[in-house]
């Protein structure tokens, strides 16, 4: 990089900070800062040289230090790591990688749950803050995951003596009463998502002790009505799959001591033609109600593969070019005319 913008910035890293850990085995993370980046960067012992215009460079001063704060916070560094940490360093929030990428949730085998965006560390700070929650957004933001780690971390604490797990039994146009075996067999593969997320974060050991005695429940939408939900951790997944009137029934279940969790991506709607989703209705009723709150995440906040955020911007724009040709003026609407 040259001309006569470019400047010259150098940092040494502390000795307490083992370069490995800083910038990857064989220079791996090194190589994704340097992609990241629009400086110049070069490792001579603990010393890094930054060259590049004044602005890219303060960005990149600011990346090293992030980085730098998480490793003596004990933080083990990843690529994701080091591209979740720019991606906050240049977003409009004030907050820090460290703050968001050592909030632990709940550990087990070694593993520790913790959010990874900012949006998800908002998300959580807000199930301690709220008795209802809503979070809302595409597929793989970590909406019912984080969810269930806050369950469990209730649970764990003794804030609440059970957590109770439900699905509306509605996927891709499927019925139950079209499925092979018992009802058990019938309801499991809608709510095995929801055991999967559990064996993350309890030893798989102790969950059938667990659902045996009650103090986990996984079930379907169904089984809520008319019961009355105390001393409980409940999280209604796949919310967009709701009718307005099930909805308002989950959501009067709530007992004393209870707090709920509503999940759900309003642009996977599987519900039968006509029947408008109690997650759309219920933003338009309950917005702005004290102690419920709504979280809603986005593509940035994707924390599966990274292709799949592309996916999920792929077709939100072409849902948005799609609308838009729908109602281009002197376009006839199909939906209108009558059968021949």
């Amino acid at each position: 990089m040259t001309g006569p913008e470019q400047v010259t910035t150098k940092l040494v890293v502390p000795e307490t900070v083992a370069m490995v850990a800083l910038l990857g085995s064989a220079d791996e993370l090194l190589t994704v800062i340097e992609n990241s980046l629009d400086s110049d960067v070069h490792v001579r012992g603990n010393e890094i040289t930054i060259s590049g215009a004044p602005a890219e460079n303060a960005i990149a001063t600011r990346l090293f230090d992030a980085l730098i704060n998480l490793v003596e916070k004990g933080q083990p560094l990843s690529p994701d790591a080091v591209e979740r940490s720019l991606a906050m360093l240049t977003g409009s929030s004030n907050e820090k990688p460290a703050e968001v990428l050592t909030l632990n949730i709940v550990s087990n085998r070694g593993r520790t749950i913790r959010p990874k965006t900012v949006n998800q560390k908002k998300y959580v700070e807000a199930i301690d803050d709220h008795t209802v929650v809503f979070g809302i957004g595409p597929a793989g933001t970590g909406k019912t995951y984080l969810a269930i780690a806050k369950a469990v971390q209730a649970l764990q604490s003794k804030q609440v003596a059970r957590i109770i797990l439900t699905r509306p039994a509605v996927e891709a146009g499927e019925r139950l009463g079209f499925l092979p075996g018992s009802l058990y067999d019938k309801i499991d593969p809608y709510l095995r998502p929801l055991y999967d997320a559990l064996r993350d974060m309890i030893d798989p050991e102790s969950i059938p002790r667990l659902m045996g005695d009650g103090t986990i429940e996984v079930a379907p939408l169904a089984y809520m009505r008319g019961r009355s939900l105390n001393s409980a951790f409940i999280i209604l997944d796949e919310a967009q799959n709701t009718s307005a009137e099930q909805m308002k029934m989950f959501l009067t279940r709530l007992g004393f001591g209870s707090k709920m969790v509503i999940t759900g991506d309003t642009t996977q709607i599987d519900l039968p033609g006509g029947t408008v989703s109690g997650l759309k209705v219920v933003q338009d009723i309950l917005e702005g109600v004290d102690d419920v709150h709504f979280a809603r995440m986005t593509s940035d906040d994707v924390v599966r593969h990274r292709l799949v955020a592309r996916i999920v911007d792929a077709y939100e724009q072409y849902d948005a070019e799609l609308s838009k040709t729908v109602r281009a003026p002197g376009r006839r609407d199909d939906s209108k005319r009558g059968s021949r």
